[in-house]
């Protein structure tokens, strides 16, 4: 991702609807894992907002980025921060109890690599949550502009996964209620949706994104996929 974009998201992330629902899905994920609170690397950090949920229930966040401007905002926020490439983590085999890549595999033309990185450094019994964008009809100007390769399917995210050796343990989509509205406002793009939202409309999508939470949705079509996989 550009820095310019890298920057966008920084000063979005604490106030946008979008990434404080993702950080509450966070949250209720670190609290079903029911395993004592160890390392975690949070690959792809930029601002920092998922290291900071991941030091709020007891975790040692590292946070990784693979661009200066990332790195920098990271530090800037007091985050134990260091460059590095995904498909070569600069960490020991099985060091790591927690890899947290959220909107990082898509960015990389060898996502392959990238998982089987992941699996490395996992310790035996140690957890990956991932998430990607999903479904090419969803391509558009915005995927362009944040330097994507790709977006997934189901069964193109399970393959990388389990090939690269680790076991999925739940996959599921996310943002399923908003597909509409970004299926509607892509087909319109011309550039990035890193954009600030109003008050009143941030409230009004937040309260859609949190109504998910209680809905029966996540087998149907979304704008991401999250998974929950294991090293055995």
């Amino acid at each position: 991702m550009e820095a310019t974009e890298v920057r966008k998201l920084v000063e979005l992330e604490d106030r946008h609807w979008w990434y404080r629902e993702r950080r509450a899905l966070l949250a209720r994920e670190l609290r079903r894992l029911g395993s004592a609170p160890g390392v975690a690397l949070d690959i792809g950090a930029a601002g920092g907002g998922n290291s900071r949920v991941l030091k709020a229930h007891g975790w040692h966040p590292i946070a990784l980025e693979y661009g200066e401007e990332g790195a920098k905002a990271a530090a800037e926020r007091g985050l134990a921060a260091i460059r590095a490439d995904a498909r070569h983590l600069p960490f020991a085999s099985k060091s790591i109890d927690l890899v947290l890549a959220f909107d990082i595999l898509e960015h990389i033309e060898e996502d392959d690599r990238a998982a089987g990185d992941i699996h490395r450094v996992l310790r035996p019994g140690g957890t990956a949550l991932i998430a990607v964008p999903c479904d090419m009809r969803l391509w558009s100007a915005h995927d362009v502009a944040v330097g994507h390769v790709r977006r997934y399917t189901r069964d193109t995210l399970t393959t990388v996964i389990e090939k690269a050796g680790l076991r999925i343990d739940r996959l599921w989509s996310w943002n399923v209620l908003m597909r509409p509205a970004a299926a509607w406002r892509r087909r319109r793009a011309t550039s990035s949706d890193l954009d600030h939202v109003g008050g009143l409309l941030n409230a009004t999508l937040t309260t859609i994104i949190k109504t998910e939470r209680y809905l029966p949705v996540q087998s149907l079509p979304g704008v991401s996929l999250v998974l929950r996989a294991t090293r055995s």
